[in-house]
């Protein structure tokens, strides 16, 4: 009998609904529903908040759940998202509002009020984790003052949410906690200091909110029986993935020796990693801003959150507005013919956090660090992906010098795979070569953890990732040039880029 399962994918601009099955050793997909994630701005009180349209979402993936049963009724289900953004419920089960946006600006200056009761040093020998504004600690402690908080009965994470509304049980998964803040990477369980120290700068128990912790590839409850009969679902189950999108990204990596491999998860994020076996929580991991999170399998991803394509994507947003839209594979070619680091920036400078008007943020850090300031799409985007090749020629120096990690390799998986002007620059910055691909990465590792799950795949990651490469057309790009140009180029960044510390 042929078992299929659903994968749930929610990035950072669209979710999907993809159903698989394994066929001689191969993966076959389809993908069943795509839908725009577009979050929205909505007043609270004194100011508008940027929101996750849970609704919308949870829409889509009814949509695609249904049409996934139509073809071949999955055994299973699995949910992954991006991190730190968590739903509220009260003591009914109800959600409290819509998930705030981690780009939203409510975390500002929130950080030092729980360094207040924590030292940055300890947090990190506590957590591993990697210090950043909108981590889930943060914006607990932001949310304090707010009523909502104040009568939640329950914090779950997104995948987990969606999990919640499909089984009615409430658990989270370790992968994504971990991006959290109040993880422990070694016990695999929240920790307390931390979870206690974040209580006294919120004046409330957060300890309270958190549910207990499940590990990829554990069964989490069947699909309430309401909610099968109206999707089609009878007799499937919910299966914790590594609800990370990373997490289930970094499991399709098809590296063949993870200890001499780095991997890009390439989106609207960029998370620049290695596979350890354990977190590594020195004084020079700290320093660099390099975070522990979890991933499937007893593993520890061990990477830099670099910007990513979203400076890419807010410029084309912001030129479609101004009635400039630009095909995207024509952009690409232009930029290709634009003179090759001309102009780099930081791109992760937190002034390109925020939605806004990304080229126009673009050339005033250009002509602040006295570069040519980039004129049109092509020069603008050119500079974009130049920059982001620096940022993970950066960031693939600092986990292997951290780690004392030799890389051999480096592997591009997600959107950024198809990239193909920036898979030949960081193969150029970062003198490795590149493979590129699968470009459906996360859901792939999703279904896949599945089928694990479901007993099809014994061996585990190495048989999971011998499927990747059968089931993908990989592709290899080899470094040209010389890195001379690229250490120039760096030499243009603002003071302290190379740390970025947070």
């Amino acid at each position: 009998m042929v078992h299929s399962y659903a994968a749930v994918d929610l990035g950072a601009s669209s979710g999907r609904v993809i159903a698989g099955h394994l066929d001689r050793g191969r993966l076959v997909v389809e993908e069943t529903s795509r839908f725009t994630n577009a979050p929205v701005w909505v007043l609270e009180g004194a100011r508008q908040v940027l929101q996750t349209d849970i609704l919308a979402l949870w829409s889509g993936i009814r949509a695609g759940l249904r049409a996934a049963a139509r073809t071949r009724v999955p055994i299973s289900v699995g949910v992954d998202s991006w991190g730190v953004d968590h739903g509220l419920l009260d003591a009914d089960g109800a959600l409290l509002g819509n998930p705030v946006h981690y780009r939203d600006e409510r975390t500002t200056g929130v950080p030092e009020q729980v360094f207040a009761e924590i030292t940055p040093a300890g947090h990190y020998a506590a957590t591993g984790a990697q210090v950043q504004p909108f981590n889930t600690v943060f914006q607990l402690v932001a949310a304090s003052t707010t009523c909502r908080l104040a009568t939640a009965e329950r914090m779950l994470l997104l995948p987990d949410l969606i999990g919640y509304w499909l089984t009615g049980e409430q658990v989270t998964e370790v992968t994504n906690a971990s991006t959290t803040g109040m993880l422990d990477p070694a016990t695999r369980t929240w920790s307390r200091p931390v979870i206690a120290a974040a209580s006294r700068a919120a004046g409330l128990d957060l300890g309270t909110l958190l549910a207990p912790l499940v590990e990829p590839g554990a069964v989490i409850g069947a699909v309430r029986h309401d909610v099968a009969s109206d999707l089609g679902l009878r007799g499937a189950h919910l299966v914790a993935v590594g609800s990370h999108d990373t997490a289930s990204a970094v499991v399709a990596v098809p590296m063949t020796d993870p200890n001499r491999a780095v991997y890009i998860s390439s989106g609207t994020w960029s998370l620049v990693g290695l596979e350890l076996d354990a977190p590594l929580r020195t004084e020079d991991s700290r320093a660099a801003n390099v975070t522990n999170e979890l991933g499937v399998a007893g593993t520890v991803r061990y990477l830099r959150n670099v910007a990513g394509l979203w400076l890419l994507q807010e410029s084309l947003r912001t030129w479609a507005d101004r009635g400039r839209p630009q095909d995207h594979e024509t952009l690409l070619a232009a930029a290709a013919d634009v003179p090759g680091l001309r102009t780099v920036v930081d791109a992760d400078d937190p002034v390109f956090a925020s939605p806004g008007d990304m080229p126009a943020r673009i050339a005033e850090a250009a002509a602040a660090s006295g570069q040519p300031v980039p004129e049109d799409p092509a020069t603008t985007t050119r500079c974009i992906l130049d920059s982001l090749a620096l940022a993970y020629r950066r960031a693939i120096e600092q986990v292997a010098t951290s780690s004392g990690r030799t890389i051999d390799v480096v592997h591009v998986v997600g959107g950024g795979s198809r990239n193909t002007l920036l898979c030949q620059l960081t193969a150029d910055a970062t003198g490795l070569p590149v493979i590129a691909g699968p470009i459906e990465g996360t859901a792939i590792g999703n279904l896949l953890v599945q089928a694990w799950a479901a007993g099809e795949l014994p061996g585990g990651l190495a048989q999971i990732r011998e499927v990747v490469a059968a089931s993908t057309d990989l592709t290899r790009w080899e470094p040209t040039g010389s890195d001379r140009a690229w250490d120039q180029a760096a030499t243009r960044l603002p003071a302290g880029a190379a740390l970025n510390e947070g």
